[in-house]
């Protein structure tokens, strides 16, 4: 056995680590298991296959629990954690060592937690109205998501999009947006500006905390992934009810932007999404800083 490291805060006995297992994984599989199973079938989700998709992490990884940094498990059973290269034996517990964090992923992290603590000191923009999905089938013929229904056709879509100030502030999204849309957008986002424009407002900006969280994994607790992983589900929900798409079929209203009662509804999520983004957000930062300390 190694000494025990100075990174090393807390020991959970093996009891205590496994209860908190089994309970990341008893809150995921009611939404993952059916989900796998409709996918099997051949089954699309506009929710879920967004986050599995797009944001690239498994639902096998998503399953797989983490005490996170500066927690020891004791006991036999957590011999298994040593098939991932990030645990080592210390004479406390098995835990995660700092110094098998990949070099070459050092200044990424550093960028991730300039953008986190950027978007956490900026005032919310809530002006913007969902219109990134608007702007994603503008003047177009090859819709994004061509196996769903358009609720308007494109002429009327067009129509909306020009009659409102088009103002994303998120590079990710404004990067589909169509050529013909881009123009009109008051940012002109990137990569490199993502730490001056990102605000708390965006809901792709929050829905983002799911993928700063599986970045950083396993140096991270599960129980704050799984955290961003359920409101990422839930801002997915509302986004794709607020865009021109036609949803009903999968149980989601839509929220009418193109009228004044939709653009305050979708204001109202923007709100909430916000006062529950932003306590994430703070634990995704103590999480990088305390691997960046050591790193």
């Amino acid at each position: 056995m190694e000494t025990p490291a100075p990174y090393i805060e807390t020991t959970l006995s093996e009891a205590a680590w496994t209860a908190a297992q089994q309970a990341h994984e008893a809150r995921l599989r009611p939404v993952l298991a059916p989900y796998l199973e409709a996918r099997s079938r051949g089954e699309k989700n506009p929710v879920l296959d967004f986050l599995f998709e797009y944001y690239a992490f498994r639902p096998s990884h998503l399953l797989r629990w983490s005490p996170g940094l500066g927690i020891a498990l004791e006991g036999l059973s957590a011999q298994g954690f040593l098939e991932q290269p990030e645990f080592v034996a210390t004479d406390v517990g098995v835990t995660l060592d700092p110094a098998r964090f990949p070099e070459r992923r050092k200044p990424g992290i550093r960028w991730i937690r300039e953008v986190l603590a950027a978007t956490q000191q900026r005032a919310p923009f809530l002006g913007c109205h969902g219109m990134h999905e608007w702007a994603m089938v503008y003047r177009t013929e090859e819709v994004r998501h061509a196996q769903v229904p358009l609720r308007l056709s494109l002429d009327e879509i067009a129509t909306v999009l020009e009659a409102r100030p088009v103002v994303c502030t998120h590079f990710d999204a404004f990067r589909f947006f169509t050529p013909e849309a881009r123009p009109l957008n008051h940012h002109q986002p990137t990569r490199a500006t993502m730490p001056a424009l990102e605000q708390p407002g965006c809901l792709h900006t929050n829905m983002d905390l799911y993928k700063w969280a599986y970045k950083l994994y396993p140096w991270l607790p599960g129980d704050l992934l799984a955290d961003t992983f359920f409101l990422a589900c839930r801002i997915r929900k509302v986004d794709m009810r607020a865009s021109p798409y036609d949803l009903r079929k999968a149980g989601l209203e839509p929220i009418l932007i193109e009228e004044p009662s939709g653009r305050r509804q979708y204001q109202h999520y923007q709100q909430q999404f916000m006062a529950k983004a932003t306590p994430l957000r703070a634990r995704l930062l103590a999480a990088y800083d305390a691997l960046l300390a050591w790193v």
